[in-house]
């Protein structure tokens, strides 16, 4: 090659860097959204064709009496307000009392004028802000702010992405700095205005709470932030208001351990609290490893900390699905619902996953350390949630998503598929079930400690799981089968010992959300260990429309159900209103120790990207999927053999 050429070719590629480098500085320095910027996405939004998709029609708050079969109750568990700092900062100005009215089924508007509202009110909610910003909004109304405080509420009001990935590098360092420790530089003040934070959560949690109609819980989220984006948060829940004095967050406790010596320390009788995590996908690994995220190794005490502290895990939430990946051994395809990270190629790689990062994953890795340490601190129950940063709890059906944040943009913009920022890989977030005889803090607490708990993708199937060793097929013909699961067997969330030779029989109903597809099949998922090896095995056990399930895979064809794109009305030839089957493990044996946990999955609708694409009159983007197969996932039972 000639110099000239050699020359062009390097000036070329300078040229490139230059305006990449430009680029990048302009992406993350400059304001996420200026005045200009809203006003002009606020006119693409009315431009959009809201009407053309098919309409649900909401539906008003229906009262459920107590019942001794119990009922169930849905709700949101993880949600933000513009008291979080994120939430904040990407445009949220909804406080606590639009949070829980929204919940309550009041509509709201975000900034592009987009409406959001739920079809049904929801029966239970948490409002779970970030405690590691609490005080934050009190410092900025301080009279005698300090000009670095001053500086900092300035970028709160116009926020950069810079801003926004140096305030979280900040909690990623080890041991974590808070901004606001710095900003403010009068411990005394700080902690006056976080224990301010933390009455308003109390008041307003108390105020919405409307027991037998609504129930609020006290709660917040705590935040350790890893590298690359990870999350190793966890959700503190209380079961009144009897709670401490503040919340405690990351710089309070560095590790989960430390959270929970904390609480026990200080929620004294009849203070109660459970911690919930959830973004096992993106824990790079850490969800459930046997180290801190300091590499720190658990001991047996610690083990044991978290079996009494923390009885349940969120496995689907607006970032995606924490139940399974395919990576470790597992063929199960539902496992890619919602999932878009690629296995790790080593121990500590991150912006994958890890063998310790999923749900499935973490039942065995119990299984093992019962082998080992003579209890599973990892029998854990599963729910839902959203995490939505919108003020805007259990927005969790596709055709209503407007985004995890509010400066997402609307729909040309939300389903834009470039390298950097798409919002492709998010969701509408989750769903927590919980079954119980009424609704308030003490059932519903009580139940989600039983475990007697389920998770669905957004919609509201209705999903039901029982053990019954002596359970025969005559049960499907009683005239009240879920009273007599109840006084024969074990409800979802049950840990049962056999020493005998019987075979495990499993009574599953379920129903479909009347305002979503009818149900394609129930599956029970399997785990356990044998002869010191961890196993798993996916199970069709009732398919719609009659469909035979093939001995040799455990499977049923596909469904023949279809969407229309054109405006996503779903197939209503295909698929049930109702599922029930009696199952029995003809392969268990007493040498197993297992968990089987049951999967409902309804029949293909439209994703919400699919929704947004038909809006704005473009087709949907490549890479990723059109249609969306909801789900409901119960807790486990586990049977143990000694």
């Amino acid at each position: 090659m000639r110099k000239i050429h050699w020359i062009i070719l390097l000036s070329t590629l300078g040229f490139l860097i230059l305006i990449g480098s430009l680029y990048l500085y302009n992406l993350y320095n400059v304001p996420v959204l200026s005045k200009e910027d809203i006003q002009k996405l606020s006119e693409e939004a009315k431009e959009q064709r809201e009407n053309i998709t098919k309409q649900t029609v909401l539906e008003p708050f229906e009262f459920k009496k107590p019942s001794k079969n119990k009922n169930v109750y849905f709700g949101d568990l993880h949600v933000h307000s513009s008291l979080s700092f994120d939430s904040y900062i990407f445009g949220n100005r909804y406080g606590l009392e639009e949070t829980y009215n929204f919940a309550k089924g009041e509509p709201m508007q975000n900034m592009f004028g987009e409406t959001m509202q739920i079809s049904r009110p929801l029966d239970f909610a948490a409002v779970t802000d970030h405690a590691e910003t609490f005080g934050l909004q009190e410092s900025c109304a301080d009279p005698e702010i300090t000009d670095e405080s001053r500086l900092t509420c300035e970028r709160l009001e116009s926020p950069s992405y810079r801003f926004f990935y140096g305030l979280r590098e900040t909690s990623v360092a080890r041991p974590p700095v808070s901004i606001m420790s710095e900003a403010i530089g009068d411990e005394e003040k700080e902690e006056r205005f976080v224990r301010s934070t933390w009455d308003k959560i109390i008041k307003a949690a108390d105020l919405h709470y409307e027991p037998g109609k609504f129930t609020t819980f006290v709660a917040y989220e705590y935040s350790p932030t890893l590298p690359d984006g990870g999350y190793n948060h966890r959700n503190v829940i209380f079961k009144n208001n009897t709670v401490p004095e503040k919340a405690y967050s990351l710089f309070d406790a560095h590790t989960a351990i430390d959270l929970w010596k904390k609480l026990i320390e200080n929620c004294n009788h009849p203070c109660e609290f459970m911690t919930i995590p959830h973004n096992g996908n993106r824990s790079w690994g850490y969800a459930f490893a046997n180290h801190t995220i300091d590499n720190d190794k658990y001991t047996i005490d610690d083990w044991k900390l978290r079996n009494d502290n923390e009885p349940l895990v969120e496995i689907f939430q607006d970032k995606g699905s924490s139940e399974c990946s395919t990576f470790f051994g597992s063929t199960d395809e539902e496992c890619d619902i919602e999932q878009f990270y690629p296995k790790c190629k080593k121990e500590n790689d991150t912006l994958c996953i890890q063998e310790t990062s999923m749900a499935r994953d973490g039942l065995k890795i119990g299984l093992t350390l019962e082998d080992e340490i003579g209890f599973n601190p990892l029998d854990f129950g599963m729910i839902g949630s959203s995490d939505s940063h919108n003020s805007n709890p259990g927005d969790t059906e596709e055709w209503d998503y407007r985004g995890r944040t509010s400066f997402v943009g609307p729909s040309k913009v939300r389903v834009k598929d470039g390298l950097l920022l798409t919002q492709l890989v998010n969701n509408p977030g989750g769903l927590a079930a919980i079954w119980a005889e009424e609704n308030n803090r003490v059932t519903l607490f009580e139940a989600m400690q039983k475990k007697e708990v389920y998770a669905t993708s957004g919609t509201r199937i209705k999903l039901r799981f029982f053990l019954n060793f002596n359970g025969t097929e005559e049960l499907l013909n009683s005239l009240d089968p879920i009273a007599e699961s109840y006084k024969n067997g074990h409800p979802m969330g049950s840990t049962v010992m056999n020493g005998s030779m019987q075979q495990p029989k499993f009574y599953i109903t379920a129903e479909r959300d009347t305002l979503s597809a009818p149900l394609d099949k129930i599956q029970i998922i399997k785990g356990w260990t044998e002869n010191g090896k961890i196993n798993e095995v996916v199970y069709d056990v009732i398919c719609s429309d009659d469909r035979e399930i093939n001995n040799r895979n455990n499977k049923c064809k596909e469904t023949k159900a279809s969407v229309n794109f054109e405006n996503c009305s779903f197939d209503e030839n295909y698929g049930s209103d109702r599922l029930e089957v009696i199952w029995t493990d003809t392969e268990y044996t007493p040498d197993q120790n297992t968990f089987y946990y049951a999967r409902a999955i309804e029949n293909p609708t439209c994703r919400w990207s699919t929704y947004d694409s038909i809006r704005i009159d473009e087709k949907p983007a490549k890479n990723y999927p059109k249609i969306m197969r909801e789900m409901a996932w119960s807790s486990p039972i586990w049977i143990k053999n000694k």
